[in-house]
């Protein structure tokens, strides 16, 4: 069982930036891959951006490509997805997820997930 809680979140003018933190806790957090997916009103969550459990490996979704970066610290059991030049179109909760790989990028791909985290982005 891993259990992840997601913080960072808020409102933020287009253009700015945000990083997004999920603490791991329980099994062994370096074991899994963890990923970063998002939930928009109305739509169905999408993939954002995945990595590897040593970092040698990390994907991104077509829409956040060279704009978001996923980051992880296996010593401190965090996850982290920096956003930057972010778009009224990024307004989503965003979820974390660990899972068995960091290829998935669908959300049954996952076997645990954190509760999500808010944010809005200000035209």
């Amino acid at each position: 069982q891993v259990q992840l809680v997601e913080s960072g979140g808020g409102l933020v003018q287009a253009g700015g930036s945000l990083k997004l933190s999920c603490a791991a806790s329980g099994s062994t957090f370096s074991s899994y891959a963890m990923g970063w997916f998002r939930q928009a009103p109305g739509k169905e969550r999408e993939f954002v951006a995945a990595i590897t459990w040593s970092s040698t490996g990390r994907y991104y979704g077509d829409s956040v490509k060279g704009r978001f970066t996923i980051s992880r610290d296996n010593g401190k059991n965090i996850v982290y997805l920096q956003m930057n030049s972010l778009k009224p179109e990024d307004a989503a909760v965003y979820y974390c997820a660990a899972g068995l790989t960091a290829r998935g990028i669908r959300a049954y791909d996952y076997l645990y997930w954190g509760q999500g985290t808010q944010v809005t982005v200000s035209s």
